[in-house]
């Protein structure tokens, strides 16, 4: 849209574009980095972003300026990846997984202050972890929540900090900031994450990213069994199937191969 005329911008296209151009930039933006873009009038843009909060789809940053995508926005890309051909195909990858490794596979979704649990396919196992479809769980002390705070820039992750208890859920849970953003970093050089009974006692998961064509995360892929069945290197040596699965899911949520 560089360069475009304001009057070539149908009315009734405009909030979306809006929306589009929040979407794309992937951190919190203002209305005069939209509004490079789209070139409206400045009390057009502002009115725009106003009316969109108002409606729940955008929300405004910890800083008050800038704005990300509000509860709205964030459930309707969760309708979207929940069509039914792109469901399909990754039901499809899920089971496959889950027979591999033998466990519950998820795909998690961050939203707000938790993950979301998007999808899963459930082991066979009578022995099994109840953490169904819908379902939030913290980012502080599940593997799927930590691979999504590594992601955060430090001035993210430091406002999520300062407003989160680090309340222990499990006795391997995080409860010291320092150790907390060590484990961060650590996942960050790495590309995966576990959960060594942190946020369910005797329970393990290992989570890996689900990245969009920009390296961006969009969701999660991870599995989780209980410690009287696996144990964490065990868990490790399924790394390349997560991996490889992750890859496939991406080409299943990109844009191009989201459609009727």
């Amino acid at each position: 849209m560089d360069g475009q005329r304001t009057d070539a911008i149908p009315t009734n296209l405009r909030l979306l574009l809006v929306l589009e151009a929040v979407a794309k930039a992937g951190d919190p933006v203002t209305p005069t980095e939209v509004n490079a873009s789209l070139g409206l009038p400045k009390p057009t843009i502002h009115r725009l972003f106003s009316t969109l909060v108002d409606e729940g789809f955008l929300q405004r940053d910890i800083g008050g300026r800038a704005y990300l995508p509000g509860p709205r926005l964030r459930g309707l890309a969760g309708g979207v990846l929940s069509s039914s051909r792109v469901r399909g195909a990754r039901q499809a990858i899920l089971k496959k997984l889950s027979s591999t490794i033998g466990e519950t596979c998820n795909i998690a979704l961050p939203d707000g202050d938790a993950m979301v649990y998007l999808e899963r396919e459930e082991t066979e196992w009578p022995l099994r972890i109840q953490l169904p479809t819908g379902t939030r769980v913290p980012f502080y002390c599940t593997a799927s929540g930590k691979m999504f705070l590594s992601t955060l820039k430090p001035a993210e992750l430091k406002i999520y900090l300062d407003a989160t208890e680090l309340r222990p859920r499990a006795p391997g849970t995080y409860t010291d900031r320092a150790e907390l953003t060590a484990a961060l970093e650590r996942i960050r050089e790495r590309g995966y994450a576990t959960d060594r009974g942190e946020f369910m006692p005797d329970m393990i998961a290992v989570a890996v990213p689900i990245n969009d064509a920009n390296g961006r995360l969009l969701a999660t892929l991870s599995f989780h069994a209980p410690t009287q069945r696996i144990d964490l290197e065990r868990g490790l040596s399924f790394l390349p199937d997560l991996r490889e699965a992750a890859a496939k899911l991406a080409t299943h949520v990109s844009s191009r191969n989201v459609g009727p």
